[in-house]
């Protein structure tokens, strides 16, 4: 049974930084993709970013490019979201989640942690 368990969201105001962190456990987590999603209030979940298991290539939605990072540590099987220049849109509960490399669709997903901006 895999397992996917976020922290490290909270409560930060406008400018600021948090990281996320996103513990995997249950499988072998070799050559998968992991990657970070966020779900604003009212609104539709959108992909943020995602990783290769080497990390040799990370991909970012337009609106995480130049404030966000994406990185992993296979030793400790755990993924993390830098996040910079913090803004009240990027307000949303981000999740965790893990893909084959071959495939699009995310199989597995994480509780997801709040991350709230205020201005």
């Amino acid at each position: 049974q895999v397992q996917l368990v976020e922290s490290g969201g909270g409560l930060v105001q406008a400018g600021d930084s948090l990281r996320l962190s996103c513990a995997a456990s249950g499988d072998t987590f070799r050559s998968k993709v992991m990657g970070w999603h966020r779900q604003p209030p009212g609104k539709e979940r959108e992909f943020v970013a995602s990783i290769t298991w080497s990390g040799a290539l990370t991909w970012y939605a337009d609106s995480a490019k130049g404030r966000f990072t994406i990185s992993r540590d296979n030793a400790k099987n755990t993924v993390y979201l830098q996040m910079n220049s913090l803004q009240p849109e990027d307000t949303a509960v981000y999740y965790c989640a893990v893909r084959a490399s071959t495939s699009r669709t995310y199989d597995y997903w994480g509780q997801g942690t709040q991350v709230t901006v205020s201005s």
